[in-house]
């Protein structure tokens, strides 16, 4: 039976092309908003660090309705660090928007979402977003989304669809049109189109239920809330239900509450059909993957799998002499069970405890999503310290060493382009396919994930700034043997003190700073990089010795250069094996594991570094 009041689509997109900006001008096209409610842009990142990075990390879930037929909308991110929300909240669709910037086409990340999409075997409506952009090439990025949904596998019945359903929109102005040039000045084509051509939900509301969470939010007041659609049957609020875990296990709860989405709110109500999104309290401890079913007929369904990790970061409690100074949560036990909680949360996530106790190794998909995790646990108050990102290998059915590739793509003005090859080059990236046709060079690699790792930096150092960089997680393919680290050494402080702008001016001259004068800085400090290779232990406190002649204002002056500033990513791709990040409310700060340089010594020759 089809369920024709109702709708369920999914927008998917690279990072940054558009979506929540989308989901805002439907929100108003819809009368979501009273005529003189102040609404912020971007209603759906909610969260703080979405707002500032600019990117979905959570799916969202909100409903519209459009000609009495209520269509639930999935916001998903567009990050490939944050893919194990996408594959699991597509479940939940039986359409999806497959949002493109009419000037850059499908990005990396737009061929990992589409084909999360296509392999869930739904229907796909092209929206080409940003035609109003200088240099927007709408014709091309459409015939290139479906290049590319045939290079992903599309079946037959996926290309028809997405062939006589396109729209071109500019989310930014709130207008979508079926032809580029036809001067309509509102989104209702797009919402049109999807009450005509989106497929309804199929389903069998008199057959025992069926429901399967893919989406947990936390109440402080109700504990967690399982998100999902229900399959088939009804689910009422009072039902005694079975709860079939992904091991296989089962137990029966009581469904508390039971709420749908309405708007960018939920409605609390007493039965949702099949067809429907609906959120359900009273599940103890409900998990993704589980499925709620009728105990007297359970149904089966598939369980959810999701890609592993392919990186992992120790997590262990801060030991800095300047441990305590910003934040407030320090302790190893805390440490410990605030990443635990996070694992109840997470399902992309792999967190243990190491077997000397000495840390907890976090396991996630990228950089991104684990310094998400670490801007978080800063801004609740924790200090600790984390080491190198090391890659998760793995051994194929031969036994042979696999490690994470991935899919690297950078835009860059020509004359920068051969630069760009040969620092991938470096790094064990090989070159795939370069395009020059455009306005820049287009330039696309496989390179494995350890190469990635502080690449972005030397990217941007020789296309002047000018290049854009993209990378998304592709294969496990074969190990690809050595690749060469940092290439130089480290300024190290070997004093405890406030750093001063005369020490600072004198070591300028031999490298890049990343202190000022006034910073805090202690022993084993990583306070500048230098020029050469080789570690350098330096006094940042060092002050001009006074004599008995009078010096003129311009000798005591010191001109220094602003130091180099570290964001969390920046910071874990810049560090070498033996040295860490330190991360606090306030500030992050790069040193030495060992920070004693005697025992550095000591260490260097027992690991065979240096001649006795």
């Amino acid at each position: 039976m089809r369920v024709d009041n109702l709708r369920n689509i999914a927008i998917i997109a690279h990072v940054d092309h558009g979506k929540t900006t989308m989901v805002d001008k439907l929100l108003r096209a819809t009368d979501a908003f009273r005529a003189n409610q102040q609404v912020e842009d971007r209603v759906l990142d909610s969260n703080d660090q979405e707002r500032e990075r600019g990117i979905t990390i959570l799916a969202k879930n909100i409903s519209i309705e459009y000609k009495d037929v209520k269509i639930n909308v999935i916001d998903t991110p567009g990050h490939a660090d944050f893919g194990g929300e996408v594959e699991r909240v597509l479940r939940m669709a039986d359409g999806a928007l497959l949002l493109v910037d009419a000037f850059e086409g499908p990005m990396p990340q737009t061929r990992f979402v589409l084909r999360h999409a296509i392999d869930t075997g739904l229907k796909i409506m092209i929206v080409i977003n940003k035609i109003d952009r200088p240099g927007a090439n709408p014709e091309k990025a459409y015939n290139d989304c479906l290049d590319l949904m045939a290079d992903l596998g599309a079946t037959d019945d996926q290309l028809e669809f997405a062939m006589e359903h396109v729209v071109y929109a500019s989310a930014m102005n709130g207008f979508a049109r079926l032809d580029p040039n036809d001067g309509n000045m509102d989104m209702y084509p797009l919402l049109d189109m999807i009450i005509d051509d989106m497929p309804a939900p199929e389903v069998d509301e008199n057959a025992p239920l069926a429901m399967q969470c893919v989406t947990i939010d936390h109440s402080n007041f109700v504990g967690r809330i399982g998100i999902g659609r229900v399959y088939s049957g009804t689910i009422h609020q009072g039902d005694q239900i079975l709860v079939v875990k992904n091991d296989g296990s089962s137990a029966t709860a009581t469904v508390k509450q039971l709420f749908t989405f309405d708007y960018l709110g939920r409605t609390e109500c007493q039965e949702v059909g099949a067809g429907d999104i609906a959120a359900v309290v009273g599940i103890d401890r409900t998990d993704i993957g589980d499925v709620y079913t009728d105990p007297e007929n359970p149904v089966e369904l598939e369980p959810i799998e999701i890609d592993p990790p392919t990186l992992s970061i120790v997590f262990e409690a801060s030991t800095s002499p300047l441990v305590g100074r910003d934040g407030d949560i320090v302790g190893a036990r805390q440490l410990k069970e605030r990443l635990f909680n996070e694992a109840e949360n997470n399902v992309t996530m792999k967190i243990e405890e190491l077997e000397d106790k000495s840390g907890v190794e976090v396991s996630g998909r990228g950089i991104l999503h684990l310094s998400v995790l670490m801007e978080s646990m800063r801004r609740e108050g924790f200090e600790f310290q984390v080491g190198r990102p090391r890659v998760l290998f793995k051994k194929d059915e031969n036994g042979n060493k696999m490690e994470p590739v991935e899919q690297a793509v950078v835009e860059c003005p020509d004359e920068y382009s051969g630069k760009v090859v040969e620092v991938f080059g470096t790094s064990g990236g090989i070159m795939t396919s370069m395009d020059t046709s455009g306005i820049v060079t287009h330039l696309e690699f496989k390179i494995p994930t350890r190469g990635i790792m502080g690449l972005k930096n030397r990217i941007m150092n020789v296309t002047h700034g000018e290049g854009v960089f993209y990378h998304t997680f592709l294969e496990y393919g074969p190990y690809a043997g050595e690749i060469g680290n940092r290439q130089n050494g480290a300024m190290i402080s070997m004093t405890t003190e406030k750093a001063v702008a005369y020490a600072l001016g004198t070591l300028q001259e031999r490298g890049q700073l990343f202190v000022e004068p006034g910073t805090e800085c202690y022993e084993g400090m990583i306070v500048g990089e230098r020029s050469k290779a080789g570690d350098m232990v330096v006094n940042i406190a060092r002050t001009k010795n006074l004599g008995n002649q009078r010096s003129s204002t311009s000798d005591i002056s010191v001109q220094l250069v602003p130091p180099r500033t570290f964001s969390l990513e920046e910071a874990l791709e810049y560090i070498a094996d033996d040295e860490l990040v330190e991360i606090t409310p306030k500030n992050i700060r790069l040193r030495k594991r060992l920070l004693n340089a005697t025992d550095r010594k000591k260490a260097a020759v027992r690991a065979g570094q240096v001649n006795k």
